[in-house]
């Protein structure tokens, strides 16, 4: 882990102040300003080295392009993959595109273009794999026949069927305390980046929860997390992750049948029936739809259809012809 000790006190302010606005403006997670802070302090640290002593924030702005291709290549070569170098630059970046902005000094961001300019490695976004409509309902269903107390069961039949027909995070879910019971038609969730979105609930998990609270061997109040561990605590994530373990090693299903590939089929589910996918965006708390094309699995010919069907120029040039 790289240590801020051989940079000067002012890029190390430089780099607390960043973080700060970071977490204060744009409501980033605890894990997401660790990102930032580790991606930029290796790249602080790196120059500092490479240049043979610490600069100021002048000196950092005018980082040469064989600088930058110096790094990228030492953190290829300690084994970074393509990803989480494309993530280190992006973090690198926008650091210094918030220095460049807050330097009074003529032609900070033209002196800072080598940095923002340069280019990101190319590699393969993988794409998640979802459940067929089938295998999810088989997950869900699965977990009655594991050896365990009633109450435990549909505990954990509820948090699924709230994963699979809500489209919410594991962590999204156990987020939910004792004033969301009973379960209203539409909830209110806070997910990532403080993003808020409403969430219709289903029949289906809403007498999911309500049969788990039922059987729920401990009190549960407005202040207190609605699923409970066995020993009353707040639900750990890591068994639902568990539980979806077993269930696959009992189902024959592919390693990648996890709870978070429950979201992705209740994404491409929701598509591939028809749905708008900004709609879907919405209800997955996505801020780019980029994001929720990619957890989307549905084939080509199906999004031709969406597009026949909403793009005005196709619907045009199907009118004339027709």
């Amino acid at each position: 882990m790289a240590s801020d000790l051989a940079l000067t006190p002012q890029i190390r302010q430089a780099l607390s102040d960043w973080l700060a606005g970071m977490a204060a403006l744009k409501a980033a997670s605890k894990h997401t300003i660790e990102a930032y802070r580790h991606d930029v302090l290796g790249w602080l640290c790196f120059l500092a080295q490479h240049q043979g002593g610490a600069g100021g924030t002048a000196a950092l702005m005018r980082t040469s392009q064989a600088e930058m291709r110096a790094w990228m290549a030492h953190e290829r070569d300690r084994g970074l993959s393509a990803r989480s170098l494309a993530r280190a630059l992006s973090s690198v970046k926008s650091f210094t595109r918030w220095l460049a902005d807050r330097e009074n000094h003529a032609g900070a961001a033209g002196e800072a273009s080598v940095i923002l300019s340069a280019r990101s490695p190319k590699f393969r976004r993988s794409l998640p794999r979802p459940l067929s409509e089938e295998q999810a309902a088989e997950v869900i269903s699965d977990i009655a026949s594991e050896d365990r107390p009633d109450w435990q069961q549909a505990r954990d039949m509820a948090v699924l069927t709230l994963l699979y027909g809500c489209g919410l995070r594991i962590s999204e879910a156990l987020a939910l305390t004792g004033a969301d019971s009973p379960l209203p038609e539409v909830l209110r969730i806070t997910g990532k980046g403080g993003r808020t979105r409403l969430v219709p609930v289903l029949p289906a998990a809403r007498d999911a929860v309500a049969a788990y609270v039922l059987l729920c061997p401990w009190q549960i109040t407005a202040e207190t997390a609605l699923f409970r561990g066995v020993r009353g605590g707040a639900l750990n994530p890591r068994l639902i992750q568990q539980v979806m373990e077993r269930a696959r090693a009992r189902l024959g299903l592919p390693p990648g049948a996890t709870p978070h590939a429950l979201r992705h089929s209740f994404a491409t589910h929701l598509l591939a029936a028809g749905g708008d996918l900004r709609a879907i965006q919405e209800l997955l708390g996505h801020a780019s739809l980029s994001t929720t094309e990619a957890y989307t699995a549905v084939d080509a010919a199906r999004l031709m259809e969406v597009y026949a069907a909403a793009h005005p120029r196709a619907g045009a040039r199907s009118v004339r012809n027709g």
